[in-house]
């Protein structure tokens, strides 16, 4: 409204196709979530603004979604010092210490969701076969990975040790009444900010949650020159390329492809 303010539009049968692409351009340099919103929302309006009569052209129809890369930004890393300072922070002598460390571990060493985090079962560990299988929330896909010493022990310290006597198939649950699974609006975050703070650890503008615990651990991968194919089959995805948005953290393999400065004169 402030954009047809601008020019001078005083009435909705004043809006022309070509207004409405003038508009979309001034939306360049915004990230792809905030421009899809916007042109979703405009549609919207347009379809309104037809059925009651204020337009006769159908603009929804013909209104252009910008074709871009969702994964545009670069995920937040720790490097393996601050995930060192991070986990020392955790006390593992109380039973929340010990939750909270299997926890942290399943996600920076195994790359597992949040989501599936807090759905695994004690069931889905198969401790003779050393393996860790169980459905993914987000494409309902079946995972097997597997259980490596350091994440077992922590699980199993903690179902002997920590975890309160209750009657539920899920492995994590509140240690504060009532006790049960996590909700499915817990993203666990507040583990990762209690931590940080117990270990001086700076916060970032860069968000510093679960998720950054798994972009980690594919990252330490990459360095390690695992293909992105088994990257790919380890973090559950897909899809390649939701794996590909890696690469953008691998500073050693991007200096790799700079071009020195005499390298580009003769390429020009």
């Amino acid at each position: 409204m402030d954009y047809l303010a601008s020019q001078r539009i005083t009435g909705c049968k004043e809006i022309s196709l070509s207004l409405i692409h003038a508009y979309i351009k001034t939306l360049a340099g915004y990230t792809y979530k905030t421009v899809e919103q916007n042109i979703c929302s405009i549609r919207a309006f347009f379809r309104f603004l037809l059925e009651a009569g204020e337009i006769q052209i159908d603009f929804a129809s013909k209104t252009p979604m910008v074709q871009a890369r969702k994964q545009t930004r670069i995920p937040s890393v720790w490097t393996a010092e601050e995930l060192k300072i991070l986990i020392t922070a955790i006390d593992r002598g109380s039973p929340k210490g010990k939750r909270d460390y299997a926890i942290i571990l399943l996600a920076c060493c195994l790359g597992i969701r949040c989501s599936d985090i807090k759905h695994l079962k004690i069931d889905d560990f198969r401790w003779e076969e050393k393996q860790l299988v169980f459905t993914q929330s987000k494409t309902k896909t079946s995972i097997y990975l597997p259980l490596i010493p350091e994440v077992g022990w922590a699980v199993i310290d903690y179902l002997k040790y920590g975890r309160p006597k209750i009657d539920s198939p899920y492995l994590f649950v509140r240690h504060m009444a009532p006790f049960g699974p996590f909700s499915e609006d817990d993203h666990l975050s507040q583990l990762i900010k209690r931590y940080m703070g117990l270990a001086h650890l700076p916060a970032l503008k860069k968000k510093r949650g679960m998720h950054s615990l798994r972009h980690t651990m594919a990252s330490m991968l990459l360095e390690n020159d695992t293909p992105l194919t088994i990257i790919s089959d380890i973090l559950g995805h897909i899809d390649i390329d939701s794996t590909a948005v890696y690469l953008k953290v691998d500073m050693k393999k991007l200096k790799e492809c700079a071009l020195t400065f005499m390298e580009e004169i003769d390429h020009e």
